[in-house]
Order: C-alpha cells, then sequence, then structure tokens
C-alpha cells in the first residue's frame, strides 16, 4: 500500500477584496482598502498547485465560498430583493457588509483539522471544519465549508465527518492552522501536535492582552476526542502570548513541520524544552528540531516576510522542500537564513520561491492557502477526482478565472448587484467542474 500528503489549496473567489477585517493579522491590517486583482490572485494560486503537481507532488483544489453572504444579511434584518439588501446593508453598515464579502475561504488551512486513518481509532480519515468563532466574517464559513468536504471525501467507509465545535470562543478553533502532525511515513502512526493561544475555562493562565487568543486548549482537546486520537501520540503545546501580540495570529506564522522536522522561531512556544522532550519521547524516532534564533530572525521580520508560513513538502527521493513565498527572497535577512541552512545538515535540501503576493498582502501565505490529507492509495481512489489537479483541469480553472473574474476590485465594488450575479454564475459552473454537488445556499434555494 501506498501513502501520500495530497495538499488541497483554496481557490481564491471572485470577490477577492482588502477589507482589512481580521484584528492581529499585521498584513491585513496594513493593506486595508487597497485595491485587489480577484483574477491575479487566482491565476497565482492555480501556478502555485500546478508547480507542486509538476514536482510530483498530489494536488488538490477546495472550492472558494458564496460571497456576498446575502443569507447572513437576511439573518440580520436586511430585506428586499438581492439587490437591495445589498445596498441597505452597505450604506447602514458598511463594517458587516464588508465582512459578508470577504474571500478569506481561499486559507485553507483554516479549513478543517485533518487526521489522517494511520492515527484514528476506527482507521478512517476524519474531519472536523473550524468553527472561526473569533472573526465573524470567518465564522460564517463552517457549514459550507463542512458540504465541500463531504462532497470531496464523501465515502464513508473512508472517511468521517464531524459537525464544527460549538459556536463559541469557549471552543475557538482555527483548524489546522494550528495543528501539525508529525510521522516517519505518511502512512505509519504519528504524533498529532495542537497549538493553542489560551484556556477558556481558566483565567489565570497565560494569554495575550491585546490581540486575540484564537485557539482555545479544550478546542484542540475536543477535537482529539471526536477524532479518536491515542493519548500517547498527542501532544498540546501553547502558542507564546508575546509572538501573538506580534502578529503571530496562528501557529502557521511561527512553526512549520514535516514527517520528522519541527522549522519554528525561538520564541514561538511557552514551556518549549519541556514539550519538545515530550514531543520527541512520543515520536519514538529521531526528530530535527530547527530552531530559528532571535538573533538572526526578528519576529517582525519573521510575520513580515511569512518564512515560517511557508510548506515544507517531502519529494520522491527523500528531499523536503520549502515552499516560499517571495517576500523572504527579497528580504536580506531571511533569505540568508535559507542559504545556511540548506548548508547544514538537516533533511531540507531546497527553497523555492512563488509569487503569491494577492494573497499575502490579505495576511495569507503558502502555507494559509493548502489543507493537508494524508491517505493511502485506496483512500486516495475514493477522494473525488474531479478535484486532483492535472494538465486539463489547470487549463480549464484558468478559463473558468479568465471568463468570470474581474481584473481589479475595489472595496466599494462590493456593493455591486452585478457582482453577486457574476459570483453566483461562477460558483455555479465550478461546482460543476469539480463535481461537488449543490454545496452552496443558492444552489439549495
Amino acid at each position: 500500500m501506498k501513502h501520500f500528503e495530497v495538499n488541497f489549496d483554496g481557490l481564491v473567489g471572485p470577490t477577492h477584496n482588502y477589507a482589512g477585517l481580521s484584528y492581529g493579522n499585521v498584513a491585513s491590517l496594513s493593506n486595508a482598502r487597497s485595491v485587489s486583482s480577484p483574477r491575479s490572485a487566482a491565476k497565482q494560486g492555480l501556478l502555485k498547485m500546478k508547480a507542486l503537481q509538476e514536482m510530483g507532488l498530489i494536488q488538490g483544489v477546495f472550492a472558494p465560498q458564496e460571497r456576498p453572504d446575502i443569507y447572513a444579511l437576511r439573518r440580520l434584518g436586511f430585506q428586499g430583493s438581492d439587490a437591495e439588501v445589498l445596498s441597505q446593508a452597505f450604506k447602514q453598515a458598511p463594517a458587516i457588509f464588508q465582512a459578508v464579502c470577504s474571500a478569506s475561504s481561499m486559507w485553507t488551512a483554516n479549513a478543517a483539522t485533518v487526521s489522517p486513518s494511520a492515527d484514528t481509532t476506527d482507521n478512517r480519515v476524519h474531519f472536523t471544519p473550524a468553527n472561526l468563532t473569533n472573526k465573524f466574517h470567518r465564522s460564517l464559513e463552517p457549514q459550507t465549508t463542512g458540504n465541500i468536504l463531504r462532497a470531496m471525501f464523501n465515502n464513508s467507509r473512508y472517511f468521517a465527518h464531524h459537525p464544527h465545535l460549538p459556536d463559541n470562543e469557549h471552543f475557538g478553533d482555527e483548524g489546522a492552522a494550528n495543528h501539525t502532525r508529525f510521522c516517519t511515513d505518511y502512512g505509519h502512526t504519528g504524533v498529532e501536535m495542537f497549538v493553542y493561544g489560551r484556556y477558556a475555562f481558566d483565567g489565570s493562565k497565560p494569554a495575550p492582552q491585546t490581540y486575540p487568543a484564537r485557539q482555545t486548549r479544550e478546542a484542540c482537546e475536543a477535537v482529539a476526542r471526536l477524532h479518536g486520537l491515542s493519548e500517547s501520540k498527542t501532544v498540546y503545546v501553547q502558542q507564546n502570548p508575546a509572538v501573538i501580540e506580534q502578529g503571530v495570529f496562528h501557529n502557521d506564522v511561527i512553526a512549520v513541520g514535516n514527517q520528522n522536522v519541527l522549522f519554528y522561531h525561538e520564541q514561538a512556544f511557552l514551556d518549549t524544552e519541556r514539550k519538545l522532550a515530550e514531543l520527541q519521547e512520543k515520536f519514538a524516532a529521531p526528530m530535527h528540531f530547527i530552531e530559528v534564533p532571535t538573533a538572526k530572525v526578528s519576529v517582525a521580520e519573521a510575520v513580515k516576510t511569512y518564512m515560517f508560513n511557508t510548506q515544507l513538502v517531502t519529494l520522491a527521493n527523500g528531499d523536503m522542500v520549502i515552499i516560499a513565498p517571495t517576500e523572504c527572497e527579497e528580504s536580506t535577512i531571511v533569505h540568508q537564513y535559507f542559504d545556511e541552512l540548506l548548508a547544514s545538515n538537516t533533511p531540507i535540501k531546497e527553497v523555492r520561491y512563488f509569487d503569491v503576493k494577492q494573497s499575502m498582502r490579505n495576511g495569507g501565505g503558502p502555507a494559509c492557502l493548502r489543507l493537508r490529507v494524508a491517505i493511502n492509495d485506496q483512500e486516495l481512489a475514493a477522494v473525488n477526482q474531479a478535484c486532483i489537479m492535472n494538465d486539463t483541469l489547470f487549463e480549464r480553472l484558468n478559463l473558468w478565472v479568465d471568463t468570470h473574474y474581474r481584473d481589479e476590485l475595489s472595496t466599494d465594488d462590493l456593493a455591486d448587484p452585478q457582482l453577486l450575479i457574476e459570483s453566483r454564475t461562477a460558483l455555479d459552473e465550478l461546482t460543476q467542474i469539480l463535481q461537488l454537488g449543490s454545496v452552496y445556499a443558492f444552489q439549495r434555494n
């Protein structure tokens, strides 16, 4: 039996915009109200997907959400035709209006937490959509995310789907952005590391005071229970509140792991030495802990360039490659560090740089754009094959983007009723391309 790690990248939606919605996300706030290019953003993402597929990796596509979310506006009391609802919300509640137009579902690292069959008690791959309760614009995503996941992994023999955790910040869950799995081989039992920012039911524990800690310990434990994970193969690590205060809103902004490697910043965690010792003990095979000292790369530089919000992938020859944004290449400090890293004796043998600036300006790098799913060949065969990247799908999706996406979009353009029509037309066609069925509310109503 063969085993793989498949990356499912979020396809950027037709309403990709810079509304600056994410308090605590430095990049998102600093680019608020800039003019975006949905077409460029989608094509940048597709190019990265195709490049990884051409590197010999299996690459999937994850559909975006329907935006603007008319149904959320109607729940909040705006009435009339779709055009009237948009106009009322735009004029009367501009902040709410911008939130329901968010294109942040492109960051599928926040879509769900995934545990492979090698780790679970029933030997199925488990999915729990993230509830994303900390941000209103993201809290609108879980139901549709669950619909899309079930359409992609639609075989109960191999896949188990759970509802998202209760919609309350006591169980704030941000998905795979705070979850890393370590293993000797993708098909072998691994150790799953959950990173949290605070305890929800114990105010005496350390927590940031300015920016929010979006993930709670209680949410991590709940997902581990749902997935049937063994305590002997699960580690809970608290994020350093001091780095959250510096714009590290998810663990994947300050650390990334793959197989037997953890690449992390010196300030990433609390009680680092003890927790890494626990991880090593439970892993039961040699680990590579690659710590980046503050003296070489500051937290501010790491956040600015997203040097940790990178993908760490394993090629067929066993070499690991970092998939980094071009911002890392343009930074003298980070580029120099990567050169030193490649000259040292670690499994990481190469860094490849990709232009994902449209995503970066909104606060997400390569790691944010993908959901990792470790599966075997039988499970892979049970995945919706229309969502797996190949030459034909790449060409078809590029044509789809050219047909339906605008070249530029300002936040004021979001009130255009025609944009809603364009978006729904595009998504309806996309569900046919990806063979998802009726996953969107407008298709069901």
